[in-house]
């Protein structure tokens, strides 16, 4: 940890105001990043990183500075996200997707595709929620099966189903951005004309 750092994390535990204006700047972005990783709307992570924020100022005295605070504070907004989630369960409706994705996965043609961190995300986000979560979980944020079941309050099991048809989705989604890009056979490449 940076000397700066420490210094501003030690004013902000003696609850010096402009010390957590600035602690507050210098991580808000990646905060809201984390929070709309795991949310439908903008205006859902905003609400996401507040009550992460509220935790982080609240519990501030109770980080060590031989822990890293960025992943000290990721780790509290995806919790507060997966409690939000929770929360929020009841009143999402679920969607098995299996069957409508209809079209078969062409692997082969998926893997050749470059995809820009955009194009992934754009997909990510066009997973149902339960998928999206639990992909996000274990792909990006290296939680186990385990530790997301006991998150969630859900099986292992159902952890392990959720991550392979989300998979399955994702990788859907990739395919059919990846044939949308390339050229139709027989008409001639915009970038050749």
């Amino acid at each position: 940890m940076d000397q700066e750092l420490k210094e501003l994390l030690e004013r902000c535990k003696a609850n010096d105001r402009s010390a957590q204006t600035a602690l507050y700047r210098r991580f808000a972005s990646k905060v809201f990043a984390t929070a709309l990783r795991y949310t439908d709307s903008r205006d859902e992570a905003a609400d996401i990183a507040q009550e992460s924020w509220v935790k982080v100022f609240r519990h501030l005295a109770k980080f060590t500075e031989f822990n890293s605070f960025e992943g000290w504070v990721r780790r509290i907004t995806v919790n507060t996200a997966i409690t939000h989630y929770r929360r929020n369960l009841k009143h999402r409706y679920h969607e098995d997707v299996t069957e409508t994705l209809a079209t078969p996965l062409d692997l082969a043609a998926s893997k050749k595709a470059d995809f820009t961190m955009e194009e992934i995300q754009s997909a990510m986000s066009a997973l149902p929620k339960g998928y999206r979560t639990v992909v996000q979980l274990y792909l990006v944020d290296g939680y186990s099966h385990k530790e997301i079941a006991e998150m969630l309050g859900v099986d292992i099991n159902t952890s392990k189903s959720q991550l392979s048809r989300g998979r399955r989705q994702l990788q859907g989604y990739l395919l059919n951005m990846a044939r949308r890009a390339q050229p139709h056979p027989g008409l001639p490449n915009p970038g050749e004309a």
